[in-house]
């Protein structure tokens, strides 16, 4: 059984629907990549599956359960978690705060949580008393990243998390990913840096106009002279 399967899914914000019948499936173990040119529904799929727009059509199953329309604090507990691309960290409050915040829905300690999310993100442990506000852009990505996962999900949505960062923390970031998959956190992500995303996704799906295009492992996307014609720059 998948971990998520989108079937047919339409969906939008009011008006003419900006996902017309998306189809997309991961296991736990895999890392899903959505890429296509803007406008194309990637980051509308990420907040139809989170319970952020209306889905009129087709399913989203989770874990065997179809959780279309279902509010997002019905899922987190489920075991999913979003990090938009913006607006994703309290300002105000300390890294150590904001990791605290990601575990609101648990009832249990999280206190091994935190300390698995430090090892991940050693340099959060450094600025755990630090305002998240006056980190840069890519530890900033990091304790965004680091809040997801302190409600122990089984799968961690991410749209953009590459957006804006340094090239140095692009990889950072990158590596991150694939070392919390490692760990049995199934992940799903939009990604502009498409190419570099391909390379460590075990499934790439390509969106266009709100519907697939191309399905497939991240490296037959980048071998496929369509997809790198059409959406990965030649």
């Amino acid at each position: 059984m998948a971990l998520i399967e989108l079937k047919h899914v339409v969906g939008g914000y009011g008006g003419a629907p900006i996902l017309n019948g998306v189809n997309m499936a991961i296991e736990q173990s895999d890392i899903g990549v959505i890429v296509g040119p803007n406008g194309a529904g990637k980051s509308t799929t990420l907040k139809a599956i989170f319970g952020l727009l209306k889905v009129t059509g087709g399913t989203i199953d989770f874990l065997g359960e179809n959780v279309a329309n279902s509010l997002p604090d019905k899922l987190v507990p489920k075991g999913l978690s979003f990090v938009p691309q913006e607006k994703n960290v309290f300002t105000s409050m300390t890294v150590e705060e904001n990791l605290e915040m990601g575990a609101f829905t648990r009832k249990d300690s999280f206190a091994e949580t935190m300390a698995w999310v430090y090892e991940m993100f050693p340099v959060l442990a450094e600025k755990r008393r630090q305002p998240a506000g006056e980190l840069s852009g890519g530890q900033r990505q990091m304790v965004a990243m680091g809040r997801a996962l302190m409600s122990k999900p089984k799968l961690l949505m991410l749209d953009e998390p590459s957006a804006g960062l340094s090239p140095r923390y692009v990889i950072e970031i990158f590596e991150t990913i694939v070392r919390v998959n490692a760990e049995g956190v199934g992940i799903l992500m939009v990604e502009q840096n498409a190419r570099q995303a391909l390379a460590f996704a075990s499934k790439g799906f390509v969106l266009a106009g709100g519907q697939n295009r191309f399905t497939g492992t991240g490296a037959e996307l980048i071998a496929d002279p369509e997809v790198a014609k059409s959406f990965l720059g030649g």
